[in-house]
């Protein structure tokens, strides 16, 4: 998405004004006010390319993208009349995490933020959230995965709303019948592309740089991994999977399937582009999540949705499971407050299926799942999978294995050799995490 201006929703006895997002693109809605206040939106720090920091006399601020702000303006609004202040929801179209751990160092950032769960790991070692104050019944509600995803070194930190995992797209009107392991996927894709019925047998972005999000189904079905775990179910950074045997196997099996092999998986299809050329017609797979279904629904398309099958006699394919979570800033101006809103006023039924309507990624409490689920089966489906993914990683370290893994895999698909590829990948990793 292009960079973004910050805009402020006043929430509380001021005007609201509202800003939504959807593919790159933005549109205002028109004020409406509570009162009979003025609405004026406070100057656009990153206009001067300023870094965001926490804006106006509100006493309660959330940091949040496009989406969740226009999701989120009705619970906020509500808190704020229940206990008498003023609310305000500011909109960081990029760079969330990164603003947000200097704005909060700084004693200038917002009270709550809305990110990923993988961001904990840096978030809590920058000392830049604090724990949450849930109760056990509280945190049964949520589907374990999501609850397992917010939970580092024993402690709640984040209050989970939305699961996100990547599945296998079919275009059926190419390919009528799912395939049951990933070597069906090849032979049926370049079946469609030998009939020129579609260009491509399967968009899987990798792009100039690699994508290991995307590839990591692939490399846990030939024996790789990226971070063993210690006795009590825990990722282990002193145990680094790139490099060893079981990445080796998958780096083979991935230039098999690489530029210089069979031509499945190359490097021009990127996050830019693999959608929408499946949404076009012109792929008879695609490897993505959720947030590909309004383009594709857009389109027309005919789809289904499956998980991504492994390949014939090895281990299943398991993509990263993925939580949307909501976070108490550790030097917010009022933190009683913003404990109240996360574990209370976000923490019902309406409220989750708010953020589920602004984007339909399958909800993390369980009713509300179970009430989406029935009248929209994409979700069902995706919800499945991330049931049976692997929780990516929260711990630190592994922000050293995006970069030198992706790149290592873009370069064998490009035809670089697969074992000295990964093996020198795994060296740079080992490095960094010591």
């Amino acid at each position: 998405m292009r960079r973004m201006p910050i805009t402020v929703v006043g929430l509380a006895g001021v005007a609201l004004l509202a800003t939504g997002c959807g593919g790159g693109s933005s549109s205002s809605a028109a004020p409406s006010a509570t009162t009979s206040a003025s609405a004026s939106a406070t100057p656009s720090p990153s206009d001067s390319n300023a870094p965001p920091v926490r804006q106006g006399d509100a006493d309660l601020v959330i940091w949040s993208d496009e989406k969740r702000a226009a999701a989120l303006k009705d619970v906020a609004a509500k808190f704020g009349a229940d206990n008498g202040i003023k609310v305000a929801v500011q909109v960081v179209a990029t760079d969330l995490q990164t603003n947000f751990v200097t704005a909060n160092t700084a004693g200038n950032g917002p009270d709550v933020v809305v990110g990923a769960h993988d961001w904990i790991g840096n978030l809590v070692q920058n000392s830049a959230i604090d724990p949450l104050q849930l109760t056990d019944p509280q945190k049964s509600a949520f589907v374990p995965v999501a609850l397992k995803a917010v939970t580092y070194k024993d402690q709640v930190y984040g209050l989970p709303y939305a699961l996100e995992s990547i599945a296998l797209y079919r275009n059926t009107a190419v390919v009528p019948a799912a395939p049951k392991t990933f070597e069906d996927v090849v032979s049926s894709g370049l079946a469609a592309v030998k009939a020129k019925k579609v260009q491509s047998a399967l968009n899987l972005q990798v792009g100039q740089n690699g994508d290991a999000y995307h590839m990591e189904p692939l490399y846990t079905s030939a024996g790789g991994y990226l971070f063993g775990t210690n006795a009590q179910g825990d990722y282990d950074p002193k145990d680094v999977g790139v490099g060893k045997a079981g990445s080796i196997a998958a780096a083979k099996k991935i230039a098999a399937l690489g530029e210089k092999g069979q031509g499945v998986l190359k490097r021009s299809i990127a996050g830019e582009n693999s959608i929408a050329l499946f949404a076009g017609g012109k792929a008879a797979y695609l490897v993505s999540g959720p947030w590909a279904l309004a383009d594709l629904q857009k389109a027309g398309i005919k789809y289904d949705i499956t998980p991504i099958p492994g390949f014939a006699g090895l281990k299943p394919a398991r993509p990263f499971t993925g939580v949307q979570a909501f976070y108490v800033a550790s030097k917010g101006k009022n933190k009683q407050f913003a404990q109240e809103f996360v574990t209370q006023a976000v923490n019902t039924p309406e409220a989750m299926k708010a953020l589920f309507d602004a984007e339909p990624r399958p909800p993390a409490m369980s009713a509300v799942l179970d009430q989406v689920s029935g009248s929209n089966p994409d979700v069902a489906k995706f919800a499945s999978a991330a049931k049976d993914g692997q929780v990516l990683p929260v711990i630190p370290e592994m922000a050293a294995i995006w970069e030198p893994l992706g790149k290592a895999q873009a370069a064998i698909v490009g035809g670089a050799d697969p074992t000295k590829t990964i093996e020198s990948a795994g060296k740079t990793i080992n490095a960094a995490v010591k």
